[in-house]
C-alpha cells in the first residue's frame, strides 16, 4: 500500500479510499492500479469496516488510465491493455460484490475507467462542479471496467451507447437527471455528506445490505423464476440472522433497533 497516491483510512467502521494524483486528476498508472486493487480488497476482507467510500483527492475524482503511460507502453512495443484483465476487471468486480455499501463521492470529472468505477459502486455523491465522460471512443476503444454493463443498467441500452459513442461530457445535474447519480451537493459540502451517508450505511442492516447486492447481481443474469428461488435462498439466510431478530423485536417494542451485521 502507498500512503502517497492511493491512501486508505479508516474511521470507525467507514473505509475511505482517496486516489491521491490531483496534478494529473488522479488518472491511473499501474502503480496506483495495483494499490487501488489492495485498498479495495483490504475494505472488502476487513470485517470492522461496515461501509466504504471511494473518492479522489483535488477537484477530480479519476480521469482514468494515464494516458502518458500508455503511450510510452505502446511506444516501447508492450501491451499495455492487458491492464484491463489484470487491474481493471478485479478492481471492479470487487466493488460490485463486496458485502458492504460503497459510495463513490466525486469531487470532479470521472473519466473512462474513473467513471466505470462508480457506477460499479452502489452510491453516487456528486459535487455540482462534477461531470462524467465516456472518453473510450476518443482514443479508439471500446467500453471497459464494466461499463458495458453497469451504464446500460443504470440508464438503458440506447442512452448508453449515446454516452458511449459519442463521448460527450455530462454535468452534475444531467447525470443526476438520467439515474448515473444517488445525489449532488454543493461542492465543498461533499466530503462531510459522503462522510454522513457511509454512517448512516454503516450503522445500518450491513447483513442486508450484502443480500440485497448479492440478489441484484444475480437476477441481473437470470430470469424471474430463477430470481424467486434466490430470494428465498436470502431470505432463509438473513431469517437465521440476529440483527433480523432483534430488529423485528424492537419493532415489536417501538425501539430503535441495532445492526451487527450478523
Amino acid at each position: 500500500m502507498s500512503d502517497d497516491e492511493v491512501r486508505y483510512q479508516v474511521d470507525g467502521a467507514v473505509a475511505t479510499i482517496t486516489l491521491n494524483r490531483p496534478a494529473a486528476r488522479n488518472a491511473l498508472t499501474t502503480d496506483m492500479k495495483n494499490w487501488l486493487l489492495d485498498a479495495v480488497r483490504r475494505s472488502a476482507s476487513d470485517r470492522a469496516v461496515r461501509a466504504v467510500i471511494l473518492t479522489g483527492a483535488g477537484q477530480a475524482f479519476c480521469a482514468g488510465q494515464d494516458l502518458r503511460e500508455h503511450a510510452e507502453s505502446l511506444s516501447a512495443g508492450g501491451s499495455p491493455l492487458d491492464t484491463v484483465r489484470e487491474h481493471y476487471n478485479p478492481i471492479v468486480t470487487c466493488l460490485a460484490t463486496m458485502p458492504k455499501p460503497v459510495i463513490a463521492a466525486l469531487p470532479g470529472v470521472a473519466a473512462g475507467a474513473g467513471a466505470a468505477f462508480a457506477f460499479a459502486c452502489d452510491f453516487r455523491l456528486a459535487a455540482r462542479r462534477a461531470s462524467l465522460v465516456m472518453a473510450f471512443s476518443k482514443v479508439g476503444l471500446s467500453a471497459d471496467s464494466g461499463a458495458s454493463w453497469t451504464l446500460q443498467r443504470l440508464v438503458g441500452m440506447a442512452k448508453a451507447a449515446e454516452l458511449l459513442m459519442l463521448a460527450e461530457p455530462v454535468t452534475a445535474e444531467q447525470a443526476l437527471a438520467m439515474g448515473l447519480l444517488t445525489r449532488v451537493v454543493d461542492d465543498d459540502a461533499l466530503a462531510a455528506d459522503a462522510a454522513d451517508f457511509a454512517g448512516r450505511l454503516a450503522a445500518g442492516p450491513t447483513a442486508a445490505y450484502a443480500a440485497i447486492k448479492e440478489g441484484l447481481l444475480f437476477a441481473a443474469g437470470h430470469g424471474l423464476i430463477a430470481a424467486l428461488g434466490k430470494e428465498a435462498e436470502l431470505q432463509c439466510r438473513l431469517g437465521e440472522t440476529g440483527d433480523h431478530k432483534s430488529a423485528t423485536a424492537a419493532f415489536v417494542n417501538k425501539e430503535q433497533p441495532t445492526y451487527r451485521g450478523s
